[in-house]
């Protein structure tokens, strides 16, 4: 994951061990990923256990990202899994050590 000085936007796709699929943008990645695995946040993925990014991508403009996060969205699941495999083939976990790397 990228950092920079300037504010960077991130469309993201989380899922479980089922592959139940959930498309959402946010200002912090690290941050909303550790929100969705302490379950803070109430809703679809506390309800479904979505914990883990299996998908994300980065802008510096809100707008697009929202555009982006909104086209995803629309997409059918085949398209969305197609794009999830693009980049992760193998459906790691990409926040696996996020976490481990900023515990003291």
């Amino acid at each position: 994951m990228a950092k920079s000085q300037n504010r960077t936007y991130c469309v993201y796709i989380l899922t479980n061990s089922v592959r139940t699929l959930y498309v959402d943008v946010t200002n912090d990645l690290f941050r909303r990923i550790h929100e969705h695995r302490q379950k803070l946040i109430p809703g679809f993925t506390r309800k479904y256990n979505l914990t883990w990014p299996a998908y994300y991508e980065e802008t510096s403009d809100v707008e697009s990202a929202i555009a982006r996060e909104k086209q995803i969205k629309k997409w059918r699941r085949s398209k969305k899994i197609a794009l999830i495999e693009s980049a992760n083939p193998r459906w790691m976990d990409l926040a696996l050590d996020w976490y481990e790397q900023a515990a003291p």
